[in-house]
C-alpha cells in the first residue's frame, strides 16, 4: 500500500478533521437533550423551589434577638439597642456602656462607665 504525497501532520490531521465532522452532530444532539431536560426539570420545580428558598431564608434569619453583649467579637448592633441606647456603631455603644456590658429587650440600660 502506497503512502499518501502529503507529510504524516497532513495525513493526521486531516483523519482527525474527518473523525471530529463525523462526531460532532451527535454531541450537538446529545447536549440538546441534556439542556432540554434539565430546564424541564428547573420548570416543574419552579414553584416549590421559591416556596423553599424562601423558607430557608426565613430559618436562617431565625428568632429576634432579646439579648445582646457589646464585645469585640459581636458584628452588627440589634435595633432594639440602638432604639434604647440612642447609640449606632458599636464603639460608641462600647465607649458609653463598657466592654461586655448586656443588653436585654425590654429591661433598663445597664450602668454607662466613667470616662477615662
Amino acid at each position: 500500500m502506497p503512502l499518501a504525497t502529503g507529510s504524516i501532520e497532513e495525513v493526521i490531521a486531516a483523519a482527525v478533521s474527518q473523525a471530529i465532522a463525523t462526531v460532532i452532530p451527535a454531541i450537538q444532539r446529545r447536549v440538546g437533550e441534556l439542556a432540554a431536560e434539565e430546564l424541564e426539570k428547573n420548570l416543574a420545580l419552579n414553584g416549590r423551589g421559591t416556596a423553599r428558598r424562601t423558607a430557608r431564608t426565613a430559618r436562617a434569619r431565625g428568632a429576634d434577638i432579646t439579648k445582646w453583649v457589646a464585645d469585640n467579637r459581636a458584628r452588627r448592633v440589634p435595633k432594639f439597642v440602638i432604639e434604647a441606647t440612642g447609640l449606632d456603631t458599636k464603639k460608641k455603644i462600647v465607649a458609653k456602656f463598657g466592654e461586655n456590658a448586656t443588653f436585654e429587650k425590654g429591661k433598663p440600660l445597664p450602668k454607662a462607665v466613667k470616662a477615662a
